[in-house]
């Protein structure tokens, strides 16, 4: 009896010394039945330089966040927001990343979720017997905050779990120099798997990235890295992908796509180089801490050294599945080396901060790489089975707009009721960061005749003041600046008759890079319905989120090349010609009874290229001098006839 009382005592002294050593105290860590998360300062200094505005003095701080599993079930990959608040800086965070992938460091004053790293999931105390160190995360935050200063506290403005399912209390003081709140599952939050799984679901996104191991050595493995586009406008061109290594790896070899810079310097030079003393380092890819990939030309795609692997080697190219299935894909392999003290074949870590770009292509942001269930691929002996990889991460990236961001094209309006085209906005694409004694960024763009849309945005001007003289119309000093924008779309409002109407869409490149496989989409909220067909392009009406409201649009075979600007026929004298590709689409009244093209209802009311939004005008056309097609419209006509069909 005494034996075993001292024996649950010990247990007990034991078990409260675990819990007092963390950051937590001892009473919150009792009372709170889920998820305890603390946020605790432990200290700063003035930093140089010495400014005269106290608010933008910088000061170095010192915090831990903690994470506890107090709950029943286990967390699984866990998810933090720290709201920072004073323009902090994080330069470093044991035990976690950044969840939308940026590297560190990096500006965190607005706030930042945390994901774990390389502990992504926290067991409890029943299936640990209390054991901390696989219930809790402690994260050691080292950054620049600014205007705080010591013994003044830098708290966050709020801390929660950031995980689905749960509901957070309002957070709780911890003394003067820390904060801690509880969550607990949402009783009214509907999971869909069960607390049994060994791995999470995969999860839906714009763009998934599957990281999978396929061969595993003690010192490197083999791993398939696959990129799905899910966003019937979304496409990526010349597409980056990069991410960062966190222990040290390197890429030996790749099949299907290659580094951007080949360079193993980092690595004769670094520690690699002295653990792996026999290695040719001389048929090593990238020593990079943070490699850049990119795809392959077709032309590789049956080279036995560094091809033939299932949807490679298409220079960069991921067309939505909307536009073509078999294109969504893009697919690599590379032999990746590891370092002590992770030698094991088991011991297999994703890389972390993944990045993946393109030239006129939407932004992505990407989460942490999420263990989920291997992936199963078809027996490559042809038997009748399935033929499961050793481990596998999910990547999800999302298209997303920073506030501020400039477009990347534009739109233009035009119509057979009024002479003048509405051109893109000023600055539609950004503006030049001094045009005080050039342009105004904020005048209006002028209207402007026909013809000028055929000629780039220099060459406009006397035809602007012409026809602003010759319309009355208002001639802002100085001039307004250019839109800026490498591809431009007009819209002319061509006919309006009881049966049915038409317009025609014309595409400009004002760049030097040519669009292979370009497509285009067009949201009509009233007149989609009314689509017939277009007489130039492929195009087809497409459910998106289950509203039936947007024309895709694309050349036909053979001529879905949209080409860059080039030299006039004498450059000395005749202006730059930018890529043109155009058609006209038609639609009928009869499935859109009530329609008002001239009102409004026959101009788009969102533009898509290359899944990138662009900029529309402000107004529409007026009907106000309406009288059929104008003088200067039809004597515009000839000249668009013999342009593409020269």
């Amino acid at each position: 009896m005494i034996s075993g009382l001292c024996h649950n005592c010990c247990f007990s002294i034991v078990f409260l010394a675990l819990i007092l050593v963390s950051t937590t105290p001892f009473t919150d860590a009792q009372s709170c039945n889920g998820i305890l998360i603390s946020y605790a300062y432990g200290g700063g200094v003035r930093l140089p330089p010495n400014v005269t505005d106290p608010k933008k003095q910088p000061y170095r701080f010192e915090s831990t966040l903690s994470v506890l599993n107090n709950g029943l079930d286990e967390l699984k990959s866990w998810k933090v927001f720290v709201g920072f608040q004073h323009d902090e800086f994080l330069v470093s965070a044991s035990g976690a990343v950044i969840f939308d992938g940026t590297s560190l460091p990096a500006a965190v004053g607005n706030g930042t979720v945390f994901a774990g790293y390389p502990m992504t999931d926290l067991k409890t105390a029943i299936e640990t017997a209390g054991d901390l160190t696989q219930m809790e995360a402690q994260i050691e935050l080292v950054g620049t905050v600014f205007g705080v200063a010591p013994p003044s506290v830098p708290l966050p403005s709020s801390i929660k779990l950031a995980n689905d399912g749960f509901i957070c209390r309002q957070a709780a003081g911890q003394g003067k120099n820390g904060t801690n709140v509880c969550c607990t599952r949402d009783p009214k939050f509907k999971a869909n798997i069960t607390t049994d799984d060994k791995f999470l679901p995969r999860q839906n996104g714009d763009l998934t990235i599957m990281y999978d191991v396929i061969k595993t050595y003690d010192s490197n493995y083999w791993a398939e890295v696959t990129m799905a586009n899910h966003n019937p406008l979304g496409r990526l061109d010349n597409w980056r992908l990069s991410w960062d290594w966190m222990n040290d790896e390197f890429i030996f070899s790749m099949k299907g796509a290659y580094p951007s810079v080949v360079d193993a310097s980092d690595c004769i030079f670094g520690k690699q180089g002295t653990f792996y003393k026999d290695l040719d380092f001389a048929n090593v890819l990238n020593c990079e801490r943070r490699p850049t990939i990119i795809d392959l030309p077709a032309t590789k795609f049956n080279d036995t050294d560094v091809g033939k692997i299932p949807s490679c080697c298409r220079n960069g190219t991921i067309l939505p599945p909307s536009m073509d299935p078999s294109m969504s894909l893009s697919r690599f392999q590379m032999q990746v080396f590891k370092m002590p003290p992770v030698l094991n074949r088991s011991d297999l870590s994703p890389p972390q901060n993944w990045k993946v770009s393109g030239s006129l292509n939407p932004d992505y942001k990407c989460g942490p790489p999420v263990r989920v269930s291997p992936t199963e691929n078809p027996d490559p002996t042809g038997l009748p089975l399935n033929k499961t990889v050793f481990a596998s991460w999910q990547i999800v990236c999302n298209i997303t707009t920073a506030k501020g961001t400039s477009r990347k094209c534009c739109v233009s309006f035009s119509a057979f009721y009024n002479e003048s085209v509405i051109p893109c906005k000023t600055c539609a694409c950004g503006c030049p960061t001094n045009t005080e004694r050039t342009c105004s960024a904020t005048a209006p763009a002028m209207w402007l005749p026909p013809d000028a849309l055929l000629v780039p945005f220099d060459n406009r001007t006397l035809k602007a003041y012409a026809w602003a003289r010759l319309k009355h119309l208002p001639t802002p000093k100085p001039m307004p600046c250019s839109d800026n924008c490498g591809v431009s779309i007009n819209w002319h409002l061509l006919t309006d008759y009881n049966k049915g109407w038409s317009a025609r869409v014309t595409l400009f490149n004002w760049g030097e890079t040519n669009f292979a496989d370009w497509f285009a989409a067009v949201q009509m909220d009233k007149a989609a319905a009314g689509f017939e067909k277009m007489y130039s392009f492929n195009a087809t009406a497409v459910d998106i989120n289950g509203v039936n409201n947007t024309i895709i649009m694309q050349g036909l075979e053979g001529l879905n090349y949209l080409v860059g600007e080039v030299d006039g026929a004498n450059p000395l004298r005749d202006p730059r010609v930018p890529g043109k590709q155009q058609s006209v689409i038609s639609f009928t009244k009869k499935t859109t009874p009530g329609i008002n093209v001239v009102r409004g209802d026959g101009f788009p009311t969102k533009v898509f290229f290359n899944g990138e939004e662009c900029s529309l005008p402000s107004v529409l056309p007026t009907s106000a001098s309406r009288n059929g097609f104008s003088y200067a419209t039809l004597k515009l006509l000839p000249l668009l006839i013999f342009v593409f069909v020269w």
